[in-house]
């Protein structure tokens, strides 16, 4: 089962996510995609590392998250994948579509195209239980910077696209989980 979690800034999605992880009943497998690049994000990573349970297995993917899972899925486990977000960005600025957008240039990176595309091929074939967590970032105002745009315009693609091959597709407000599909 794929399963897609999303909501805004301190939603408490991943903490759902944590959640239905735990009662899932098969050994879990946090696949974290964040870097620790400064203090704040090394904050953030500690206070979700505290939060998890000891025996849950623990791995980091940036860029190549098809693959990651590939490797990881299978029938007696449960991985769960936070975020689609930071990987989004990471894929933004290790290929060319920041710089472009910076540029007002049109948006063309095969790196962005291709592993999106690749995990959206992909969830459907996978064994065992796969969450994945996702900002909802469409409700804010358009923002000002070329990048920033950017991001919010593919993360809303990316988060439709999932969406479409996911069999459950919950929303969190204020803690509150609202199911939108499955």
């Amino acid at each position: 089962m794929n399963e897609l979690i999303l909501g805004g800034a301190r939603s408490g999605k991943s903490l759902l996510a944590e959640k239905r992880a735990a009662a899932s009943g098969l050994r879990v497998i946090y696949l974290a995609t964040a870097e620790a690049c400064d203090n704040e994000m090394a904050r953030r990573i500690a206070h979700h590392r505290e939060r998890r349970p000891s025996d849950w297995g623990c791995t980091e993917e940036k860029l190549e998250l098809a693959a990651r899972l590939r490797e990881l899925a299978a029938p007696d486990a449960c991985v769960l994948v936070d975020c689609l977000t930071l990987w989004l960005s990471n894929l933004l600025f290790a290929g060319r579509a920041a710089a472009q957008a910076e540029a007002g240039e049109a948006i063309d990176c095969p790196l962005l195209q291709g592993e999106t595309t690749a995990l959206i091929e992909l969830l459907p074939t996978l064994p065992g239980h796969i969450i994945l967590v996702s900002n909802e970032v469409g409700w804010g105002i358009v923002p000002m910077h070329p990048v920033s745009r950017i991001f919010a315009d593919e993360q809303g693609r990316l988060n439709q696209r999932v969406a479409a091959v996911c069999d459950q597709v919950t929303l969190v407000a204020a803690g509150l989980p609202l199911k939108l599909k499955g």
